[in-house]
């Protein structure tokens, strides 16, 4: 850690940084992220289980609109670079499936198959593929 001064003030240090709404620590780990993120949509997944009904048809639309964009914004840059963190974000998603009735006693893989959706995992190297990071040393 760098002490740091602009004429007579000194600059203040952190550990961790926003840049674009992402959260970068200074070992360029994205477990901050991962953890911001999955505690604002498990808040979100609160305010959907109190006022909306269980069943697909208004739990899927929801989820798309509130849901997805916050574990999808800037994931190549960010996306979970640790099992760890994945599962973390892999958790909210389960968490989210495991909201429409009729589909609890499902595994998550069944309940992902039966909704037509993939895992967060596997739509991230989707979009890889589609978008290459500036960051991939495929790129």
């Amino acid at each position: 850690m760098h002490q740091y001064k602009v004429k007579a003030h000194q600059l203040e240090s952190n550990l961790a940084e926003k840049a674009l709404v992402v959260l970068v620590d200074t070992k360029l780990t994205m477990n901050q992220q991962c953890i911001l993120v999955a505690n604002w949509v498990s808040s979100i997944l609160g305010c959907i289980r109190s006022i909306a009904s269980r069943v697909r048809e208004v739990i899927l639309p929801f989820c798309s609109v509130m849901v997805r964009p916050h574990l999808e914004y800037c994931v190549q840059f960010w996306g979970a670079q640790y099992k760890r963190d994945m599962d973390i974000l892999e958790g909210v998603q389960e968490r989210t499936t495991k909201m429409i009735k009729g589909l609890e006693h499902l595994s998550y893989e069944e309940r992902l198959r039966e909704l037509g959706l993939f895992s967060l995992e596997k739509r991230w190297l989707v979009a890889d593929h589609m978008f290459p990071s500036i960051l991939s040393p495929h790129a």
